[in-house]
């Protein structure tokens, strides 16, 4: 009965702070990765590879709430969807190609290898979040987006998707999963899993740099943040690419949802709060349920607490972000946003920098009778 007790006990935290990683990760257009993985590790037990399995499950569970709930909004200061689609268009097929490669090194590295440059990295993003809060203040308050009334023309839940981008999002996901299921019937290490693998090279690349050549001749601009940019520099477009293939690689290695890296670059970029925030969740979207599947194939988490958790995550995304909507109509700052997703990063390294010493050395033994004992007891 007391390990029992125990066991309940431990699933009952893990839910509250899944509860608010869901809630204040999606609203930052982070995912919560870098709360989910900590507090599966260290508090319900899991190992870190399983627990990076289970934290994309959740991710995806408020990537989907996030999605379903920002896809009928419209840009808080021009007449346009929330969702950036170009942007989102220029950065998922990369975002997906670094999450197949990251789930790989996840079988192959200790996760130890790279938690202390996700700590640094944390902890640079955060420091620059300061900075580009001070900037966005003012965007903020001196647009409608603060004070001032702004009427925004009602169109329908058709009109307010851009199905093109849309439709390449899709094909590039489907592909990349396809050559995956194919690849995990096949024999490891053999020619056929080696060109597998590098044939989802050319499809997120093709599509990625299909984005970039539009953007360089200026066939597609990019109006989000308020003036139609032409003729993109290249060096620019290839670093945004490579940046994506980075938070991609990073996020299917340790579970997070690459937003840690996204969020804070789309502000850079000069986008309003609202626009990075649901943009960066439309992106984790693809490459999280991408990263579920895959750990799935790999047979890397139990499917029961996935789908617990993963429900969690996603009640307490659509809660958040019905609030936030709220606090940012009351309030008429968007800024809010920024000061979470800052909160977030540093609450992240600490707890990421908490789990290296100790989640090294969680005892599997203890896993097993809290797996058990969930499944008995809560699922079935």
């Amino acid at each position: 009965m007391a390990a029992q007790s125990k066991g309940w006990l431990l699933i009952l935290i893990g839910s509250i702070l899944g509860v608010f990683g869901a809630a204040f990760g999606s609203v930052g257009g982070l995912g919560g990765g870098g709360i989910f993985v900590p507090m599966i590790t260290l508090i319900i037990g899991f190992d870190g590879k399983s627990s990076a399995g289970i934290s994309k499950c959740m991710i995806t569970g408020a990537a989907a709430a996030t999605v379903c709930y920002n896809i009928r909004h419209r840009h808080p200061t021009l007449e346009l969807p929330l969702i950036d689609y170009d942007r989102a268009l220029l950065f998922q097929p990369m975002l997906v190609l670094g999450i197949s490669a990251g789930v790989g090194l996840n079988v192959v590295f200790p996760v130890w290898t790279i938690t202390v440059f996700l700590i640094i990295a944390f902890i640079g993003n955060a420091n620059d979040e300061v900075e580009i809060k001070t900037q966005d203040e003012v965007t903020t308050s001196g647009t409608p987006t603060g004070n001032q009334e702004f009427v925004k023309s009602k169109v329908s839940l058709i009109e307010n998707i851009c199905w093109k981008e849309l439709g390449l999002l899709i094909v590039v996901w489907v592909l990349i999963l396809a050559l995956q299921i194919i690849k995990n019937h096949s024999t490891t290490c053999s020619v056929e899993y080696w060109v597998l693998n590098f044939l989802q090279i050319p499809v997120a690349v093709g599509v990625s740099l299909y984005e970039a050549v539009r953007l360089y001749k200026g066939t597609r601009k990019i109006a989000s943040k308020g003036d139609d940019t032409a003729n993109w520099p290249i060096n620019e477009l290839a670093s945004y690419c490579a940046i994506g293939l980075l938070a991609g690689t990073l996020g299917g290695m340790l579970g997070l949802g690459g937003g840690f890296i996204l969020g804070p670059l789309f502000l850079e970029m000069g986008i309003p709060p609202q626009v990075s925030s649901a943009t960066s969740a439309f992106t984790l979207l693809f490459s999280a349920s991408m990263s579920v599947v895959e750990h799935y194939l790999l047979k890397r988490f139990p499917v029961p607490y996935a789908l617990y958790l993963a429900v969690v995550a996603t009640i307490a995304t659509f809660v958040a972000q019905h609030v936030l909507g709220k606090v940012i109509k009351i309030l008429g700052r968007a800024s809010i946003i920024i000061f979470i997703l800052s909160g977030m990063i540093f609450g992240s390294a600490i707890s990421l920098g908490i789990q290296f010493p100790i989640g090294t050395t969680t005892n599997s033994g203890f896993l097993s009778e809290i797996e058990i004992l969930a499944i008995n007891n809560l699922f079935l």
